[in-house]
C-alpha cells in the first residue's frame, strides 16, 4: 500500500506548462473571430447597403414585391412609407424599408 502513495506524491510535483499553449490559444481566437469576420458580418453589411440604396432611389411609378409578398405599384411616397396601388381603387400604406425587390416595368401586367 505505501508503495502506491509514494509514487502519487511523486507525480504531483510535474513541470509547470510550457507558455507556447497561451500564445497559440490567442492566435486561434484572432482567427475564428476574422473567419466570422468575412463570412458573416462583411456580406450583411453589404446587402444591407444595398437595400438601403435601392429603397432611397424608390420612384413613383415603380413596381415593387414587399417583405410580406404583396405586389403593387407605388402611387405616392414619403420619407418613411409609401402608398402601393394593388388593384383597382385598393390602395394600401407601408413602411419603404419593407421593399424587398424592384420589379421589371411591366411585371404586374404580365402576372395577371
Amino acid at each position: 500500500m505505501s508503495l502506491f502513495v509514494a509514487s502519487a506524491h511523486a507525480q504531483a510535483g510535474a513541470a509547470p506548462a510550457s507558455q507556447g499553449g497561451e500564445l497559440f490559444q490567442i492566435v486561434f481566437l484572432i482567427g475564428l473571430f476574422a473567419l466570422f469576420y468575412f463570412i458573416a458580418i462583411r456580406p450583411q453589411r453589404k446587402r444591407q447597403k444595398e437595400h438601403a440604396q435601392m429603397v432611397a432611389e424608390l420612384a413613383k411609378g415603380d413596381e415593387v414585391v414587399t417583405t410580406s409578398g404583396i405586389l403593387g405599384r407605388i402611387a405616392a411616397l414619403d420619407d418613411n412609407y409609401m402608398v402601393l396601388n394593388v388593384a383597382d381603387k385598393v390602395d394600401m400604406k407601408f413602411q419603404r424599408v419593407h421593399v424587398h425587390a424592384v420589379l421589371p416595368k411591366g411585371t404586374l401586367k404580365s402576372i395577371g
